[in-house]
C-alpha cells in the first residue's frame, strides 16, 4: 500500500475502487507508474503536417507519428526533450497539447462564420484550436476570470497569429447580463478536480477531496448555467472535464437538463471511450447521458476526460441586462476610413502590400496602438474587452504607422520590399535577443526580418546596423536549433 500512495493517494484511491471497480483503481494506479505518450497540434494555417513532420526530424532530430485522428496531429516518438524549444514552436506551427485535450473543440466544431464563447478559456489550448477551427474568422470571445492567466493566452495567441478574438476578464454570471441568446457555440472546458491527470499533475493526490468536489460542482453548474442563458436557441454548447468524478459531470448535467429546455446530443469519437452514467449511486439519471462521453486515461494514453454536448431547444429566463458598456479611448474601424487609410497606404508603399490585402480587417485605435481583427467583428460591448484583435503598429510621432512583428509575420505573403534575411545563426540570436545586426549598408526604413524563409518580425534601420523589433514578450522563450541555445 506505500507504493500505491507515493502514486495515488489513499482517499483517491478509494474514492476510484467505489466507483469504478478494483480492477480500474489497480489499473490505473499502474498508468501513473508510467510515462504517458506526449502529442503536438499542428497549426494547419500556418504549416502542413507532413512539412512539420519533416522540418522537425531534419533540424532537430525529433520524430514523430502520424495520428489516424486527430488528422492534425502528432505523437512524439523521440525528441520530446527538444519538442518544447524548438524555432517551430515558438512561432506557433504547433502547440504541445494532451491527445483528449484536443477533443472538446473538435465535438464543439465552430465554423468560419460562428460567434463563439471559450467561458474558461486560459491558458489557450482550446481557445487557439477554436481560432484554428474559425480559420480566423468570425467572432470568437475569450472570457478568463483569473486577470493573471490572461497574459498567458494573449502570449498563446499571439504567436499562433490568431486574431479573430477578444478577450474578456468577468465571471460568468456577470458576462450572461451582457449576452443573452447571443452565441452560436459555447465551450465551457470548466474547472475540476483533475481525477484524470493525476498521471502529469500528481499534486492532485494532496488537495482532492469530495468536499472540494462538491465545492467545484457548485462553480461548474453556474458556468453552465450562464452558458445556457447565453446561447441562442439552437446554438450548442460543449461542456468537458479532465476529471472522473460523476459529481462534477453526469449529475451536473443532470441537473440542468430538468431544469433547462436543453437536448444531449450523441458524440462521435474514433477513441477508445465509455458512454455517460445512466445511474450513480443508486440514483437514475437521465438516460440521454449515455450520448455524453467518458474517456479513461489508461485506456487511451492520455488525460482522463469527460464531454458532453447541449443542444438550446428554447428559450431561456434572461437576466436582468446591463446596458452596453462602450470603450471611451478604443474605436473600430474599417481599412478604407479615410484617416486610418491614409496611414495604410504609407505601410503598403513601403512594404510593395497591395492595400486591398487589408479589405478583410477591421482595426481598433487605442489612443496610439492599433490592432487588427477580422472583417466579421462586430460588437457593442467593447468596453468589456481587455484586447481585440493582435497589434498592426503603433503611430509615431510623425503620424506614420510602425509595423508590429505579429503583422510582419501574418501579411509576410503580401510584403513583397524591405525584407532582411538573416544569412546565419548568429545574427538569428541577435535578432531574437532584440540586438543590433551590424549591417552599415542597409538602406534605411523598416524592414520584415526573414529566416529560413519565414518572416520572424521586424526591425528598423539605426545608426550601425538593424535594430530588431522582436517583441520582449516573446524574448523569454528557451530556442534551441544547431547546437544554438537562445534564451
Amino acid at each position: 500500500m506505500s507504493r500505491r500512495r507515493s502514486r495515488v493517494s489513499e482517499k483517491v484511491y478509494s474514492y476510484l475502487v467505489s466507483t469504478f471497480g478494483d480492477e480500474a483503481a489497480k489499473t490505473y494506479w499502474d498508468f501513473v507508474g508510467h510515462k504517458t505518450s506526449k502529442y503536438i497540434r499542428v497549426n494547419e494555417l500556418k504549416i502542413s503536417r507532413d512539412e512539420l513532420t519533416k522540418q522537425l526530424e531534419d533540424t532537430y532530430g525529433i520524430t514523430t507519428e502520424e495520428l489516424t485522428f486527430p488528422t492534425n496531429a502528432l505523437k512524439i516518438k523521440s525528441g520530446f526533450d527538444y519538442a518544447g524549444s524548438t524555432l517551430e514552436i515558438a512561432f506557433g506551427f504547433y502547440y504541445m497539447q494532451g491527445l483528449t485535450s484536443m477533443l472538446p473543440a473538435m465535438v464543439l466544431n465552430p465554423k468560419p462564420n460562428d460567434i463563439v464563447l471559450d467561458l474558461c478559456s486560459a491558458p489557450g489550448s482550446k481557445t487557439t484550436q477554436i481560432a484554428e477551427l474559425m480559420k480566423n474568422k468570425g467572432i470568437l470571445i475569450a472570457n478568463e476570470i483569473e486577470i493573471d492567466r490572461i497574459k498567458a493566452l494573449v502570449f498563446n495567441m499571439d504567436k499562433m497569429n490568431f486574431f479573430n478574438y477578444g478577450v474578456v476578464n468577468l465571471k460568468g454570471e456577470i458576462l450572461s447580463k451582457y449576452y443573452n441568446s447571443y452565441f452560436d457555440k459555447i465551450l465551457v472546458d470548466a474547472p475540476c478536480s483533475g481525477l484524470g491527470i493525476i498521471q502529469k499533475k500528481n499534486e492532485v493526490n494532496k488537495w482532492w477531496s469530495l468536499e472540494r468536489v462538491g465545492h467545484l460542482a457548485e462553480i461548474q453548474t453556474r458556468l453552465i448555467v450562464a452558458a445556457i442563458k447565453m446561447l441562442k436557441v439552437g446554438g450548442e454548447l460543449v461542456y468537458s472535464t479532465c476529471t472522473l468524478t460523476p459529481e462534477e459531470n453526469e449529475v451536473v448535467i443532470n441537473k440542468l437538463v430538468e431544469k433547462y429546455p436543453l437536448d444531449i446530443l450523441p458524440i462521435e469519437i474514433p477513441l477508445k471511450s465509455h458512454e455517460g452514467f445512466k445511474e450513480y449511486q443508486g440514483v437514475k439519471l437521465d438516460s440521454r447521458l449515455s450520448n455524453s462521453v467518458r474517456i479513461y486515461p489508461w485506456e487511451v494514453d492520455s488525460d482522463g476526460f469527460f464531454v458532453v454536448k447541449l443542444k438550446k431547444i428554447d428559450n431561456t429566463i434572461p437576466p436582468e441586462q446591463l446596458k452596453w458598456k462602450k470603450h471611451f479611448v478604443m474605436t473600430m474601424n474599417k481599412s478604407e476610413d479615410k484617416e486610418l487609410a491614409e496611414k495604410i497606404e504609407v505601410v503598403c508603399n513601403h512594404f510593395g502590400i497591395d492595400k486591398t490585402v487589408f479589405n478583410d480587417y477591421k482595426f481598433l485605435i487605442k489612443r496610439k496602438d492599433i490592432f487588427f481583427t477580422s472583417k466579421e467583428w462586430d460588437d457593442k460591448n467593447l468596453g468589456l474587452f481587455q484586447r481585440v484583435g493582435t497589434k498592426f503598429g503603433l503611430i509615431d510621432k510623425r503620424g506614420e504607422i510602425v509595423l508590429h512583428s505579429h503583422a510582419a509575420t501574418i501579411f509576410q505573403d503580401s510584403i513583397k520590399k524591405y525584407i532582411y534575411d538573416l544569412p546565419t545563426l548568429d545574427e538569428l540570436r541577435t535578432y531574437l535577443m532584440g540586438g543590433l545586426i551590424i549591417n552599415n549598408e542597409l538602406p534605411p526604413g523598416q524592414y520584415a526580418v526573414k529566416f529560413n524563409g519565414y518572416v520572424l518580425g521586424t526591425g528598423v534601420v539605426i545608426q550601425g546596423g538593424l535594430k530588431s523589433r522582436f517583441p520582449r514578450s516573446k524574448r523569454t522563450q528557451k530556442i534551441r536549433i544547431k547546437g544554438l541555445t537562445i534564451k
